[in-house]
């Protein structure tokens, strides 16, 4: 009798006032304290840092703002320097937004299904080796990304232009007169590619995370290996490879040095995206700002304000998105 009560006092789990008990006692350690400050005041930092960005932005946009003759928002003049000053955002907008989405309608399939590949088809030596060649991707500097975009991908993409217009030249969006291919959709093929080892190192991360038992289960079941992936691991990765695209957009949203080498700047919407011309926020001011006078500058900084504005939604929007759907948490998979 004792001993089984012994026993059963021995496995007994600890009720909640000894787990804090013993909380109490971890937090009096001096470690503990040191680490909990510098968490914390990591935390604070990067808020001031934001809300000082921030600050900046709004006070030097303001400026800007009171003197502008034009609609900020749907004009598609740049004249800061004019008397009276006028300027507006709408082609940079449209030219960031559709370069974007081009960049990730792209790269999201593609880097998905590489991860799939490295973490559930290939042999562990050639799916190594293709990470790796992955990760160097993610080295390369956006300059020379422009550079090779500039110099090697512009001059061959006249025939995927030409073979586009022969067969959706209809649709008048990607129509194509022949010009040289410094377009917009030029433009999200080399973000695309840009982008493509975020999304990539990510997802293949979150889907070698996926329980091993979740795999086992459905093969059980009689289940195919794509089944096993369609079933398992992409319900369970969802989550991942929604944050893993929006540090993708996070880039191409922000590109700037890769685009203004290979985009014709034109201020002007044009309806097919294969056409020379357009902009985008970052292009526009890197382009722009060593030329600018004072009114220019505080201009190029409010169209900087709106591209910051929107990379903070696009964020808000996919942590909203993981949190209020269930079923994109992979503890329900």
């Amino acid at each position: 009798m004792d001993t089984t009560t012994a026993t059963h006092q021995q496995t007994e789990p600890p009720t909640p006032e000894a787990g804090a008990e013993r909380a109490a006692r971890g937090a009096t350690r001096p470690g503990d304290r040191i680490f909990l400050g510098l968490s914390r005041g990591s935390g604070i930092l990067v808020l001031i840092v934001m809300a000082a960005i921030a600050a900046f932005l709004t006070y030097r946009s303001v400026l800007a703002l009171s003197e502008n003759e034009a609609d900020f928002l749907t004009s598609f003049e740049w004249d800061p320097s004019g008397s009276p000053p006028r300027f507006g955002i709408a082609v940079l907008a449209f030219g960031t937004v559709v370069s974007s989405v081009i960049a990730m309608a792209i790269a999201v399939p593609v880097a998905v299904g590489i991860a799939l590949f490295i973490t559930h088809y290939a042999p562990r030596k050639l799916g190594g080796t293709i990470a790796y060649v992955i990760d160097l991707l993610a080295a390369v500097p956006s300059i020379v990304y422009g550079l090779w975009g500039a110099l090697a991908l512009v001059p061959h993409l006249n025939g995927l232009y030409g073979w586009l217009d022969d067969y959706f030249g209809w649709t008048g969006v990607l129509s194509w007169s022949g010009g040289p291919a410094r377009s917009l959709f030029t433009v999200g093929i080399l973000l695309a590619i840009m982008i493509l080892p975020i999304i990539t190192n990510v997802s293949r991360e979150v889907f070698r995370q996926v329980p091993r038992t979740h795999e086992e289960a459905a093969l059980a079941l009689g289940a195919t290996r794509w089944e096993v992936i369609r079933m398992a691991v992409l319900p369970f990765g969802r989550s991942g490879v929604i944050s893993a695209s929006m540090l993708g957009l996070g880039r191409a949203l922000g590109e700037t040095m890769a685009v203004a080498m290979v985009l014709s700047p034109v201020f002007d919407i044009r309806a097919s995206l294969l056409e020379p011309g357009g902009g985008t926020f970052a292009q526009n001011i890197a382009s722009k700002f060593n030329e600018a006078t004072v009114m220019g500058q505080d201009a190029l900084i409010a169209s900087g304000l709106v591209l910051f504005v929107i990379t903070l939604l696009v964020n808000g929007a996919a942590r909203l998105i993981i949190a209020r759907r269930k079923e994109y948490s992979g503890a329900n998979a």
